[in-house]
């Protein structure tokens, strides 16, 4: 299917969505570095620049829009002033594109935490929003370690199917392919360390893209980012934020001697060896933290897959 990705960074959706057979034809960040790699890895189809400043009608049509966006204005004292918030504009530049280019299907993808914000009420107001402007509006929260990614990330897919389709047209959200104890015959979960056991120190000979690390300091407190990283478990979700200094905060290896590296974060995060990230040091951790595993989308857009054969089946 022909896909219109918005909020693309690295471009982890577009890629996994392209491995399942898709084809985006259109792409936007307002990220210089992540439309360097982006360009540099999957294609020259993505635009630099705010979405705010494109018009509608010169993005193309497509049968899906997806994308992910920020959701800090969706407070239960803004909510009555919901267009004056400035935080929630790419938000609603997501609903605007879907609104106006009406396409068959949409996904939208975003923390867990947008599942409590004010109280319920800013989901409720999304899924309004998306049913009145011709859809039919589901949601479900994931852990993309049920999915393959050696990581424990929770987040929320929206998914939108445009009205007038049939109900068997639906999307239908990808079943686990994996169970933390290996229930019901899945494999368990892949560990952090099955992942990076064969990969040599930063420091060492070697020809690896972007294996550099963080020298922040590993202090194994119970903290987000400083907790001791569990060798034999999933890796903790890869973080995009700071750490309270400009600095992105690393998770710590599974030896807990070090930060991971940008290389080992892009493999927690499935990215293929080959995929070079381009600028300095914390704007490649930020890429990498910023992006949907590749294996998920993957396995999102094999599921767009079978909505597209049957469609030519109906």
């Amino acid at each position: 299917m022909k896909i219109v990705s918005l909020f693309s960074g690295a471009g982890g959706l577009d890629l996994g969505l392209m491995q399942a057979g898709h084809r985006i034809v259109w792409a936007n960040d307002f990220d210089p570095d992540c439309v360097k790699t982006y360009r540099k890895n999957i294609g020259d189809h993505i635009v630099l620049g705010p979405i705010e400043n494109i018009p509608t009608k010169q993005i193309p049509n497509a049968d899906v829009v997806v994308g992910g966006f920020p959701c800090q204005g969706f407070s239960q004292a803004n909510l009555l002033r919901f267009e004056e918030d400035d935080r929630n504009r790419l938000y609603l530049e997501f609903l605007r594109i879907v609104k106006e280019k009406q396409p068959k299907w949409f996904l939208a993808e975003n923390v867990r935490g947008i599942l409590s914000l004010a109280k319920g009420n800013a989901i409720n107001r999304i899924e309004k929003d998306f049913t009145d402007a011709g859809f039919r509006v589901q949601k479900k929260l994931f852990n993309t370690a049920n999915y393959g990614v050696p990581q424990t990330r929770q987040r929320v897919i929206i998914a939108g199917t445009r009205a007038d389709l049939p109900i068997s047209l639906d999307y239908v959200y990808p079943t686990p392919t994996h169970a933390k104890t290996g229930a019901d015959g899945l494999p368990r979960w892949v560990t952090i360390n099955e992942v990076l056991a064969e990969i040599p120190e930063p420091e060492s000979h070697h020809n690896l893209l972007n294996h550099i690390c963080s020298q922040y300091k590993v202090t194994n407190r119970n903290f987000t980012g400083h907790r001791i990283t569990d060798p034999d478990k999933p890796s903790p979700t890869i973080l995009a934020r700071g750490n309270g200094k400009g600095g992105v905060c690393a998770i710590q290896h599974p030896r807990n001697h070090r930060r991971m590296s940008v290389r080992e974060q892009a493999l927690i995060q499935t990215f293929p060896l080959d995929f070079h990230f381009c600028g300095k040091l914390n704007s490649c951790y930020r890429q990498v933290g910023n992006a949907v595993p590749v294996l998920f989308a993957r396995h999102l857009g094999n599921q767009l897959q079978q909505l597209s054969i049957l469609r030519r089946a109906a």
